[in-house]
């Protein structure tokens, strides 16, 4: 469906593929501050976490715009465009 000249179905797909990729690093920065910690480097491993804390905040982000999206489309919908 295209609301005020924006595939909204491609919109949301490409959404999904952004939190897909976010979802794939998470898991990075989850194995790899294991294996840091595991070996020792206590702070390189904390910071793995955090930056797995952060990526979960950005899917949360991402999800919201998803949200935002089918909203800002039932607001557009009275918009309609004429060609002259």
């Amino acid at each position: 469906m295209c609301t005020n000249g924006v595939n909204t179905g491609q919109l949301e797909m490409m959404i999904d593929q952004i939190d897909d990729y976010i979802k794939l690093e998470r898991r990075h920065a989850h194995d790899l501050g294991h294996l840091a910690s595991d070996a020792g480097f206590t702070t390189v491993g904390e910071k793995l976490h955090n930056v797995m804390h952060l990526l979960d905040e950005v899917r949360a982000t991402l999800d919201e715009a998803k949200e935002a999206m089918e909203d800002d489309a039932e607001d557009a919908a009275g918009f309609t465009v004429q060609l002259v």
